[in-house]
């Protein structure tokens, strides 16, 4: 930057002042860790239901030789 620039800069700064922002959860996604969490456990129960099938279909398997 150059020094017209740094100044302008810090002549538009000179006079801001910053204002708090409200949080509103339909706007900033405030469920979107729930669908997440929700997927999660989802995820984990399907898991265990896929492990127990893959379990049950090797007790029934044969080894040929």
């Amino acid at each position: 930057m150059d020094a017209a620039n740094t100044k302008t800069l810090e002549e538009l700064l000179k006079n801001y002042t910053p204002e708090p922002l409200e949080y509103d959860p339909e706007i900033d996604g405030g469920d979107e860790f729930l669908i997440r969490d929700q997927l999660l456990e989802e995820k984990e129960r399907l898991k265990d239901v896929v492990t127990k099938l893959k379990e049950k279909q090797r007790e029934t398997r044969k080894v040929r030789r």
